[in-house]
């Protein structure tokens, strides 16, 4: 089958398009015919390796997929061949006491599609029944391929960690991203007011045409934490900060929450070091959480919302298989409002 894969560690540029076995599934497993991946920053980090991440290589990259059931293993019962599905890229061990109570997430196995097995950039990938989803047959397999993830990640973060209420004032950094951007649908979707930054003017009007009730160029407003707090919320300070920004942001967001706000981080693009101030944390009583993709029923809950077409995964371009090392540069230099697709 073709992929994309890497058998080093380094840049972009180690990528490869090349022919590559067919997974053979066990049992519980489905294999499935992909049409359309989408791209994340977990796919970089990869690329580039870190300490501890061991890989077998070749190793095909990609967390995100849909496409269409190729076979499935004996014991699978949910799905047959021939139907359109999406998957929830969270894979973990389904018999330990954390998964078989619905936390999957805290399972000590607990990794992502394409982090440490093979992902979603092939002609083919296999994933456990569990983590499938069939799509209804009016919906569009690019869409659907286009929402995990992100609308995973942000639907924890905003209902189970955050617990977001209507007029709440939700601070959401980086607009463009696919977490960023999925989550200022949710917080409008449970009716907070919603804050966003982003850098250009391209991307502030696609944030308030996506539920942004204010959007500020960080590039053009450098002091734009004192407009934040004395002019939009008039010193009533930020309840709930969705940071996945890291490094830049975090002291910022920790500065503008209100007494009894919460922060919730699900990762740091810009990097994993910051300095704060403590006292900060403690004299304003301050929530800091962290958050990592989500559970089988918040997948579902999530998705069930975007098939209904109340939410609606924004999708910046898409680029064939064979441009993948484009398609990665482009995601790196945060060009996107949304997702980057490949179609296979």
């Amino acid at each position: 089958m073709k992929a994309a894969f890497i058998n080093e560690h380094g840049s972009i540029q180690k990528i490869q398009i090349g022919s590559l076995n067919l997974p053979k599934i066990g049992p519980n497993e489905v294999l499935i015919e992909t049409k359309y991946a989408a791209l994340n920053h977990l796919d970089l980090f990869v690329i580039q390796g870190w300490p501890g991440l061991n890989l077998s290589l070749p190793h095909v990259i990609g967390a995100d997929g849909a496409g269409i059931v190729k076979e499935t293993g004996s014991a699978v019962t949910s799905v047959s061949e021939g139907d359109k599905i999406t998957i929830n890229p969270g894979l973990s061990c389904g018999k330990c006491e954390k998964c078989l109570s619905g936390q999957q997430i805290y399972c000590k196995h607990f990794s992502i599609m394409g982090e440490r097995s093979w992902g979603t950039f092939a002609e083919y990938f296999k994933v456990p029944e569990i983590n499938v989803l069939k799509i209804p047959d009016n919906y569009s397999l690019y869409k659907a391929a286009a929402a995990p993830l992100t609308f995973l990640t942000a639907y924890r973060m905003l209902i189970s960690q955050a617990n977001v209420k209507p007029r709440d004032i939700v601070l959401i950094h980086g607009a463009g991203g696919g977490v960023s951007s999925a989550a200022i649908q949710i917080a409008k979707y449970m009716k907070a007011i919603v804050i966003a930054t982003t850098s250009t003017v391209g991307k502030i009007n696609k944030a308030r045409k996506i539920g942004a009730d204010y959007v500020i160029n960080y590039k053009e407003m450098r002091d734009y934490e004192k407009f934040i707090y004395r002019d939009l919320t008039k010193k009533h300070g930020i309840d709930i900060v969705i940071d996945n920004v890291g490094q830049t942001t975090f002291p910022t967001s920790i500065r503008l929450l209100r007494p009894g706000g919460r922060l919730i981080t699900c990762g740091a693009t810009t990097g994993p070091k910051t300095s704060i101030m403590i006292n900060q944390i403690f004299w304003k009583h301050l929530e800091i959480k962290g958050s990592t993709m989500a559970n089988q029923s918040e997948f579902r809950d999530v998705m069930k919302l975007i098939f209904e077409e109340k939410l609606s995964p924004i999708i910046d371009k898409i680029f064939p298989i064979e441009q993948i090392k484009e398609a990665e540069k482009y995601l790196s230099e945060a060009n996107q409002f949304g997702k980057i697709l490949i179609e296979i």
